[in-house]
């Protein structure tokens, strides 16, 4: 992205930490979120520096504060479990706030499941997990006393479908999907509200993969305007997942098609049978639900098995906006 003045934009006067926001999609949102007024804390593990002692966090701080922006970088590394709250105290100690919080730091390490060393496995789900978990923990301490807040966490369609020698990966942001949708309800009655970013887009990860017809569509500033949305404070968007690359998004999900009952009386079931029932399930319609406990109610018919489930009898998924936070 190109350095451009900020103005006194829709994040003038906040607070915003990106997570991995050297290089690719997270230096794009580093900028964009400085262009609409953001100070922003520019994290990157990354301290390979060059003649004049910089790392990427600097050089995208450097070009933030030149262009009047306000920005510092931050070289905390999400595998080290103190990151997360350094990071947010960094940000609190500079300006006093914390209003945005990008957890965009991942690695991906392509390998067969069974050929995999178990250790190589672990590093990704502990950075691009256990990582971003931790920094949305230290940022929810902050923005929950302040009542307002907003947290995007960088998944991928990886999480959602998997992908063949990327296990790892996928489990790690399958992860986020689901902490994601869980962190979004307990914390929007207190005003802090999570979405999912799914992005499509050139990045060191990527690059080696990408066809060259595909590399300018795929550049990181066409999915910087959808982060720059869900970070406002105008924006009631609440456990979204929203894919985006390319200039183009399609909100993701998901779902669970109709109930159908089993065979009565216990009997076994076929191989054949269950293929018959599922086939009948997927005729129905895609449900959707805000919590699990939703999901469980719909299927036992309403039935209400514990104190205080909530559940959506007509099993589509609502925009939650009460008070889900229970301190």
């Amino acid at each position: 992205m190109t350095a451009v003045p900020p103005y006194r934009g829709p994040l003038s006067g906040q607070v915003a930490i990106v997570s991995g926001g050297g290089k690719g999609l997270g230096r794009s949102f580093s900028l964009a979120l400085a262009h609409q007024g953001a100070r922003v804390v520019v994290n990157n593990r990354n301290r390979t520096v060059d003649a004049s002692g910089q790392g990427p966090a600097d050089h995208v701080a450097a070009e933030i504060n030149a262009s009047g922006g306000e920005a510092i970088a931050d070289y905390g590394d999400a595998a080290d479990p103190a990151s997360g709250e350094a990071i947010v105290a960094a940000a609190v100690q500079q300006w006093g706030r914390l209003d945005i919080c990008v957890a965009n730091a991942g690695i991906g390490t392509a390998g067969m499941f069974h050929r995999q060393a178990a250790a190589e496995f672990e590093q990704v789900l502990e950075i691009n997990l256990l990582g971003s978990i931790r920094l949305a923990r230290a940022a929810m301490v902050v923005m929950r006393p302040a009542g307002y807040g907003r947290i995007i966490l960088v998944s991928s369609t990886g999480g959602l479908h998997g992908d063949i020698g990327l296990s790892a990966y996928a489990a790690s942001k399958g992860g986020l999907l689901a902490f994601g949708r869980s962190l979004a309800v307990e914390g929007v009655g207190r005003g802090v509200r999570t979405n999912v970013l799914l992005p499509y887009a050139l990045t060191q990860m990527t690059a080696g993969d990408m066809p060259s017809e595909a590399r300018q569509q795929m550049d990181p500033d066409l999915v910087a305007p959808v982060l720059t949305a869900l970070a406002s404070p105008r924006c009631q968007l609440n456990a979204e997942y929203i894919v985006a690359g390319g200039g183009r998004l399609r909100r993701a999900s998901v779902v669970e098609w109709d109930t159908v009952p089993l065979p009565a009386g216990g009997a076994d079931l076929t191989p054949d049978e269950l293929e018959a029932l599922l086939a009948q399930s997927s005729k129905g319609a895609p449900h959707e639900y805000p919590v699990a406990t939703d999901g469980f109610a719909d299927l036992m018919g309403g039935l209400d098995a514990t104190a205080g489930m909530r559940h959506n009898s007509g099993g589509h998924m609502t925009r939650s906006t009460g008070n889900a936070d229970r301190s």
